[in-house]
Formats: C-alpha cells, structure tokens, sequence
C-alpha cells in the first residue's frame, strides 16, 4: 500500500483529503503543529521545525505529499506569519524531504488563485502574468519561485486553487461565514464589499483532484483548481435565501471592506482536463444546500 503523508491534515481540506486517499487505497499519514489525541499515524510537527521534519519524512518514507499547511485567510492579522509559515515553512518541508533521502513519486504544493491580483475579465489560465495584490498572494508566489530551485531533486507540482468551501470551514470564510448566519436564523449579516465575483469549488472536488493529482504526477506543472464559473456575492445571499426561506438584513460594514479585495477571480480549468480527464463536481447550488440543510425548506 502506498503511503501519502498529508500536511495540515487536521484543517478544513486536510479532512477531505485524507477520506479521499484512504477511500482510494493509500495508507494516509498527518503532519500537524498541535497535538491530536489518540490519532494513528499523526506526527505533531511544526513547519518551522526541519529537525523534526526530516525525522518524520525518513521513519514515513512516504510514495506522495500532499502539502496542505498553510496560513490562508487573507485578512489575518500578522502578515509576517504568512511569510514565516507559507515560504519558510514549505522550504523547511522541501529541506527535511531532500535531507532525508526519501524518494516520493510526487510531491503536490498548493499556491492559491490569489497570485493572479487584479484580472478583472474572462478565465484565467496558468499562462496569466501573477499580478499578487495582498502579502497571503506575495508569499504564496514567493512559494512557488522559491520551489523551482529544488525542481531538479524533488518530484513537485504546484497547484493554484480558487475558492472553495463546503460543511466544516471556519466562518472566516464568505460561504461558510453566509451558511452559518442562515442555519441560525440570524437577524443581520455583516459582509464587507457585496460586488465581488469568485469562482466556488466544493471542498469534495478539491481533494478528489488533489488525489488524482498526485496520481497522475504531472510533474514540472504548475495547474489551476476550479470550476471554470464565477458567481456574486450578491447571488449566493439569494440563493440561500431562496433555500432557507429566511432573509436577514445584509449590513455592509466598512471594516470588513479590504482596500487590496479583489473583484473578480474566474479560472480556466483547461489545462487541469487535460491532465485528469473528468472529476466529480457539484453544482454550487448543492454544495450551498449541503451547508444549509438543517434549515433547507
């Protein structure tokens, strides 16, 4: 059985992921920065340990690597950290896996949608010129220069998700920040700028292609996550409302508006076709209806 070791596996996608690869046959591996009690095959390292990681990487020896840990919330806080834990953290993990004379098939990084800034029209492919309009983008396309120097000593791809969302993401998130508002009944909403468009996955998908990915081992590739639709923000407040039957008064709050937001992020999904073929995805309606049902009419 071939083993895959997941960073990040305890967040939002690492979940998804993890259910993918041992549905599909992989003996799944974690890699976390706190303590889970009483989980098998988790090892409790952080990025900016490459002691520690290359331990882990030479007792796991894993086939593949899925590289999920991240700090991905735009807004946060410390901008610092997203350039402690999405730079230096990869390239500590990048150190450990070459120090450690492992030898994985393949080796996925994920980027984000977000290195592409300011494209206000039509699909974006690959070939798109990153434009990044915010230090979470900067650092992650820092990532992937920095990733080219070990092209010639490890196995990598590197991947550029759209959003995404679906049951279980934090409500930092604009979907998942929506859906929890509508299953509680709330009075109010408070949402930043209303005129943004972006185009939505369902976590399911995404870690589907994360495995099929990893499969495939397109290697020396750099590939867009999406779906290739862009929906507002506006749309998605009637759709639940149209779903839950319930409509809140939406309450735009200046400290919620980014001065760097991005209006619009469409992906082309063409190259990653080629690659993979077919996958499973879901209308955004059903994942809306997945995260809304307790209340959906």
């Amino acid at each position: 059985m071939k083993r895959v070791l997941i960073t990040g596996i305890t967040g939002f996608t690492g979940v998804y992921a993890a259910a993918e690869m041992t549905a599909h046959g992989w003996e799944v591996w974690g890699l976390g920065s706190r303590p889970v009690l009483g989980r098998e095959r988790y090892h409790c390292v952080d990025l900016a340990d490459p002691e520690g990681l290359t331990a882990v990487c030479a007792r796991i020896r894993p086939h593949a690597v899925l590289h999920l840990a991240a700090l991905a919330f735009v807004g946060h806080g410390d901008t610092n950290a997203f350039y402690r834990v999405n730079l230096i953290g990869t390239r500590n993990l990048l150190t450990a896996l070459a120090a450690s004379n492992v030898e994985p098939e393949c080796v996925l990084l994920v980027s984000s949608a977000n290195v592409y800034g300011t494209v206000t029209e039509g699909r974006i492919e690959e070939s798109v010129q990153p434009r990044p309009a915010n230090d979470y983008a900067v650092s992650k396309l820092a990532m992937e220069h920095m990733a080219r120097l070990w092209i010639n000593k490890l196995p990598l791809v590197v991947t550029r998700p759209f959003n995404y969302t679906g049951v279980g993401q934090s409500t930092s998130f604009l979907v998942a920040k929506i859906a929890d508002h509508f299953r509680k009944r709330a009075e109010f909403i408070e949402l930043g700028n209303l005129d943004v468009w972006r185009d939505f996955s369902d976590v399911r998908s995404v870690a589907e292609v994360y495995r099929r990915l990893l499969e495939t081992r397109p290697l020396g590739e750099t590939v867009n996550i999406c779906s290739g639709r862009a929906i507002s923000l506006r749309d998605i407040i009637g759709r639940a409302i149209t779903l839950t039957g319930h409509s809140p008064r939406i309450v735009v709050n200046p400290a919620f508006v980014r001065p760097d937001e991005i209006p619009y992020l469409c992906g082309d999904a063409s190259k990653l076709r080629g690659l993979i073929g077919s996958w499973r995805e879901y209308a955004f309606d059903e994942t809306l209806r997945w995260m809304l049902q307790e209340h959906v009419q």
